[in-house]
């Protein structure tokens, strides 16, 4: 029997776009032949509830029960006939379907307010020069949380747009609480769910269905789809995997995990699936499963007799996004800091340059676990060749590169192949901080489609980021920041506090550092978060050298990822959060940096030692470095045209050149010597983006030196040279 899988994404993860996992799946699934249906729970829930008839229904659900409501929940419930004439035109204008609906919300006088809207004090700075459409996306926006809030409240307290009863995910050493809600009575968004689960079996006819969890907020639905399959399908196979399980489950050991599911595997899914299709095919032992947790007699089994191998890159496909209604999705603006918009507004493929992390070397991450351990770069061929394949496919342009740090040397070939192949895509990525982005690459970045990118400045301590082994320094990200920034690429910077050892004053100083990046401009957006320690990562499997002891020794029987630790030598980290968060807020909005830092805070904090002009002389302080001989030069813009003319001074004459070069806005004209510039016009179509022979640093130099006998550095530093290399002439 040829086994037909049904990929499902369980609520609730985005509202803007799918998380990619089941497409990834679908698209290696679709290279062995193997017929497979995915879809995305999340979103078809949403829209389900938050539709009139999903209104109504909840309404009249809150009315059977006599609740005693908080004022808040009973304003929602009184205005309950305006939410129920006004969501489905919401919903749509947050699906880019009629967004002339934006005039009427942003009057104010057509949406339902309820406490969300008390804290829109910051919209004129937020969207004063945005438009009235992201006004209007921010303010349904909270609208929608009102609703949330009343669930919440009322109906559901597990309720989350982009998570689903989390708590009973994260940190769960043991199955009992999970397993004790699964066995409370279906809730009314358990309903909805339900529904549509049974409605995606009659319609699809699947022999195997496969939960991808990447969040404990997609926990629970995962378990309670399970439940309902076992009770009313039983005959079909159930399969759990995902970043979940990759990281909380490699030490399982619960059998009542299995009266929920037949299977769970870890890692990468491709071959774990794959032979697992086989075997139900009858075509492989169990025990020859890959990575495979199973239940046989009443004890948990772990799996791993396959010799198949993982696939490279190369063999996986091409991301699959058919079956997803993409123009379902909701574009949303939850607060107003700009790298958080990216994530939850428009729609953006997701894509992967290389599998692993290049650097992976980072003592907080999971570096012991194969998606960050096992590195493996693709081509930019394929890479390319798979964006194509996906525009044409989804019609979107835009494109999340979803790497743990995207590999500069990879990025930069990327951009260049982007550019060559005169495609128009917008993107943006993960990355580190490090001296490989130099002004020139920002700026072919830029020139490919980068608009923003978000690395890890961690704890802004040169001691703590060695101890991190981060690779990089406080000056090195003030100098790379920078060049992102001129380059007007937006920089989001995740922040860390609380990390081993950690002291109170180098908590001040890390914020003394964030203030003058923001203050100099040369990062736009940041969040702050506390340091967790996990069982793979290297602080987790050496907290001796670390300095740190482990609360909560020993495995449990179920989720075993997150460690509880006391720091003995580090400050009060908990106490810090909130000075952190509010001084955060005021920076990205642009105020108050010249609030001593001791105002975020109602406790007593030492004073900084950071000098307050630390960033701008580690910006200002760009060392002249000279050029490498196996550089290679890109020239961005078209072809110019060239004339000769004879300048006179002093009685004198002398043979010049005038190039211009026309770019989309403005003419740049510049003047050499004769023979100077008519080598340099010569040389233009060799250097330009679109040849894909690339001529290096070291064989320009040769061909001027001999053509004209001149210096060639004196030439390169040349005033004229400075001009064009600002304006798209590229040293990488």
């Amino acid at each position: 029997m040829s086994q037909k899988v049904l990929l499902i994404t369980p609520p609730f993860t985005q509202l803007n776009t799918p998380y990619p996992a089941t497409a990834y799946l679908k698209g290696f699934l679709n290279t062995q032949g193997i017929s497979s249906v995915q879809c995305d729970l999340g979103i078809e829930t949403i829209l389900a509830l938050f539709s009139s008839e999903g209104l109504k229904s909840l309404f009249q659900d809150l009315a059977t029960h006599n609740l005693q409501l908080s004022p808040n929940a009973q304003r929602i419930v009184n205005l309950r006939d305006s939410y129920i004439q006004t969501i489905d035109q919401v919903i749509a204008f947050l699906q880019e379907k009629n967004v002339l609906l934006a005039h009427v919300i942003c009057e104010r006088n057509y949406l339902p307010e309820a406490s969300r809207f008390a804290r829109t004090e910051d919209l004129d700075w937020a969207f004063g020069t945005m438009g009235t459409r992201d006004k209007a996306k921010h303010l349904a926006t909270l609208y929608l949380e009102d609703l949330s809030d009343l669930i919440i409240e009322a109906v559901d307290p597990h309720f989350g747009f982009s998570r689903y009863a989390e708590r009973l995910g994260r940190s769960a050493a043991t199955f009992d609480e999970l397993n004790d809600a699964l066995h409370n009575p279906d809730s009314f968004i358990d309903h909805i769910l339900l529904k549509l689960l049974q409605a995606k079996i009659e319609y699809c006819n699947p022999t195997l269905i496969a939960f991808s969890v990447p969040f404990p907020g997609n926990l629970y639905s995962a378990f309670k789809c399970g439940q309902y399959l076992k009770k009313n399908y039983p005959e079909l196979k159930i399969v759990m995997g995902g970043g979940f399980p990759n990281t909380e489950l490699r030490s399982l050991s619960d059998p009542r995990v299995f009266e929920y599911l037949d299977f769970i595997t870890l890692d990468d899914g491709e071959a774990p699936i794959l032979n697992l299709v086989e075997y139900l095919d009858g075509k492989r032992n169990k025990a020859e499963l890959k990575r495979t947790f199973v239940l046989e007699e009443g004890l948990v089994v772990y799996l791993n007799g396959s010799i198949q191998t993982d696939f490279s890159q190369f063999e996986t496909g091409t991301p699959d996004y058919s079956d997803f209604e993409l123009d379902t999705y909701l574009s949303v603006i939850e607060i107003a800091n700009p790298m958080h918009r990216l994530w939850s507004d428009g729609r953006w493929n997701k894509l992967t340059l290389a599998h692993g992390c290049y650097w992976g070397r980072c003592t907080f991450c999971d570096t012991s676990l194969d998606y960050i351990r096992r590195y493996e770069p693709n081509t930019v061929q394929t890479l390319c060749d798979r964006i194509e394949e996906i525009i044409s496919q989804t019609e979107q342009i835009g494109f999340h590169f979803v790497d743990e740090a995207a590999p500069p040397a990879l990025m930069r070939a990327l951009a260049l192949e982007i550019i060559r192949r005169k495609l128009t895509i917008v993107w943006w990525t993960n990355i580190r901080f490090e001296k490989s982005f130099t002004p020139d690459l920002c700026l072919l970045l830029k020139e490919s489609g980068c608009i923003a990118v978000s690395g890890g400045l961690e704890v802004a301590s040169d001691r703590l980021l060695g101890m991190i082994n981060k690779g990089v320094s406080v000056d090195k990200v003030a100098k790379v920041t920078d060049h992102f920034t001129r380059a007007g690429i937006m920089v989001h910077a995740y922040l860390m506090y609380g990390f081993p050892t950690e002291t109170a004053q180098e908590t001040i100083d890390s914020l003394e550092v964030v203030r003058q990046l923001f203050e100099a401009g040369v990062i736009q957006s940041g969040f702050w978060h506390q340091f967790a320690m996990t069982a793979h990562s290297p602080v987790g499997l050496n907290p001796d050298q670390f300095k740190v002891k482990i609360v909560n020794k020993g495995a449990g029987s179920f989720a075993n990822n997150d460690l509880i630790h006391s720091d003995l030598t580090g400050a009060d980290h908990e106490r810090f959060s909130e000075g952190l968060r509010k001084s955060l807020f005021n920076y990205m909005h642009g105020i108050c940096f010249d609030f001593p830092l001791q105002d975020w805070f109602e406790f007593k904090v030492p004073k900084t030692t950071v000098a307050p002009d630390a960033i701008s002389r580690a910006i200002d302080d760009q060392a002249y470095e000279p050029a490498s001989p196996s550089a290679k030069i890109v020239w961005l813009g078209g072809l110019p045209s060239i004339r000769t003319f004879t300048r006179k001074k002093k009685n004198q004459s002398f043979e010049m050149s005038e190039l211009t070069f026309s770019n989309k806005n403005k003419d740049l004209v510049i003047q050499l010597k004769r023979q100077e510039g008519e080598w340099l016009f010569g040389q233009i179509p060799v250097l330009s983006v679109l040849n894909s022979t690339q001529t290096t640093f070291g064989e320009l130099e040769k061909s001027f030196e001999q053509q004209t006998g001149e210096d060639f550095i004196l030439f390169w530093n040349s005033p004229a040279m400075k001009e064009l290399r600002g304006n798209g002439l590229l040293m990488l």
